[in-house]
């Protein structure tokens, strides 16, 4: 077998921005943040902006994340959205 070709798979902590949920998972993702979890040991920190907590498919509720300034880019280019009306008020 090769040596060093796989990725180092390790336990590391999720944060999802939106809702401040965290969990904890094997992975392999590289991270430059740390966190000290529940069991008062350091483990690698990597920051989602939506997860299962946050996202409006799994709470219901509709949301706009917008993490680089998309929906200000849109509606520069595009304009304002406009509200949708229902066929019975027409």
């Amino acid at each position: 077998m090769k040596s060093d070709i796989h990725p180092h798979y390790r336990p590391v902590v999720f944060q999802d921005t939106s809702s401040g949920e965290s969990w904890i998972t094997r992975s392999t993702i590289e991270t430059e943040e740390t966190i000290t979890w529940e069991d008062g040991q350091e483990y690698p920190l990597a920051k989602v902006p939506i997860s299962s907590t946050s996202h409006p498919f799994f709470t219901g509720t509709m949301t706009i994340v917008d993490t680089a300034g998309r929906v200000e880019r849109f509606e520069k280019r595009y304009g304002k959205r406009k509200r949708q009306t229902d066929a019975t008020e027409e």
